[in-house]
C-alpha cells in the first residue's frame, strides 16, 4: 500500500490516488481520495474496495506512512482478523514489491 498525492483536484474533489497490491496476484488497485480523508474514512474505503473484492487478508505490508498509525491498523486488525506486517522505508525487500 501506498499513497500519491500532492495531485491537482479532480472534477470530484480528489487530490490523491491510494495504491493497494495484491502480493499473489499482482493485481493494482487505484482508489481515489482526498488527502484529508479521516483514518475511519480511510477503513471504511479499504473495507468497501478491496474486502469487497477479495476477502479478508491474511497479512498487509505498510511502509509505515504517516496516514496509517499504528492505531488503525490495530483497529483494521481486530476487525478483519488479518496479521500486521510493518516494512521499513530503507528495507523494502520486506516484501519485494511494496515499491
Amino acid at each position: 500500500m501506498d499513497f500519491v498525492s500532492g495531485l491537482p483536484l479532480s472534477l470530484r474533489k480528489k487530490d490523491a490516488i491510494w495504491v493497494i497490491v495484491d502480493r499473489l496476484t499482482k493485481s493494482a488497485h487505484f482508489v481515489l481520495m482526498r488527502t484529508d480523508y479521516s483514518l475511519d474514512r480511510l477503513a471504511e474505503l479499504y473495507i468497501a474496495e478491496i474486502v469487497r473484492l477479495h476477502g479478508v487478508p491474511l497479512s498487509i505490508v505498510s511502509d509505515r506512512d504517516p496516514r496509517f498509525t499504528l492505531w488503525l491498523w490495530k483497529k483494521l486488525q481486530k476487525a478483519l482478523g488479518t496479521k500486521l506486517h510493518f516494512s521499513t522505508t530503507f528495507h523494502p525487500q520486506t516484501d519485494g514489491q511494496s515499491e
